[in-house]
């Protein structure tokens, strides 16, 4: 999937940064393996999977790529725990229970700002991995757009910096689907086809392709090295092409 790689899987702990002072159990701390106290829901850990299992069923439905992200965050806020093997499987039960229902984000969204209260720019770092985990799949629905919207009211963050960071999104995520579509084009007319054309049209005019510029067969007809060079250049973009039109038409 072409979306797979617009936007990085961005490690929780680089949103996860701020060094609290250590009596306060609740929040996450990188520097130190940190044994849990208290509800793992009331947790800076459980708060974040709470909201992040909001934002990924906000438009119905969980795509590979958000469940292999959501994968990696299970085992990175886990580690940072003693016992992380128990955590990273309570952080998944806290997932699985909060993508059942909307009905507390906001609650659970002001016991995170009242977590993070004095770092308003924490609280835009956790928006904004909100944000890549809402557009990983290459769109952004209303659904998606109205809880993310009600948590970034929720943590009191400014409307202008809500939509600063969609724009943000939505221009890169434009600017990878136009490269997408320019790149689709460029292959069809690599191996002189259409959109139009069925599968199988396209697998015979790729072996006739490969054929015509198979360096072996440009050896065997007496070309000089660099008329060689040119053809296996050729036969290069080719199966490129080839693979990307695949691709796209999941073939």
């Amino acid at each position: 999937m072409e979306i797979a790689i617009f936007i990085a899987v961005v490690i929780i702990f680089v949103l996860l940064n701020k060094d609290y002072h250590k009596q306060d159990f609740r929040h996450i701390k990188i520097n130190v393996k940190q044994k849990l106290q208290g509800d793992l829901k009331e947790h800076e850990a459980g708060l974040l999977i709470a909201l992040m299992a909001k934002v990924s069923k906000a438009d119905g439905n969980v795509c590979e790529l958000e469940a292999e992200l959501l994968s990696n965050i299970f085992t990175d806020i886990s580690l940072v725990f003693e016992n992380d093997q128990e955590i990273r499987i309570k952080l998944k039960e806290i997932y699985t229970i909060e993508k059942e229902t909307f009905t507390n984000t906001i609650e659970i969204a002001k016991k995170y700002l009242k977590l993070t209260k004095s770092d308003y720019q924490k609280r835009l770092k956790v928006l904004q991995y909100l944000l890549n985990l809402a557009f990983i799949d290459g769109e952004f629905s209303k659904a998606e757009f109205m809880i993310i919207e009600d948590i970034a009211n929720a943590i009191e963050i400014k409307k202008q910096d809500l939509d600063s960071m969609i724009r943000n999104f939505e221009d890169y995520l434009s600017a990878k689907q136009n490269q997408t579509k320019m790149d689709l084009n460029r292959a069809y007319e690599v191996l002189e086809t259409t959109k139009d054309s069925s599968n199988e049209e396209l697998k015979k005019q790729y072996r006739k392709l490969v054929k015509q510029y198979h360096p072996d067969v440009i050896t065997g007809q007496g070309a000089d090295q660099s008329t060689i060079d040119k053809a296996t250049n050729k036969l290069q973009d080719i199966n490129e092409a080839y693979e990307t039109i695949k691709k796209n038409r999941g073939i």
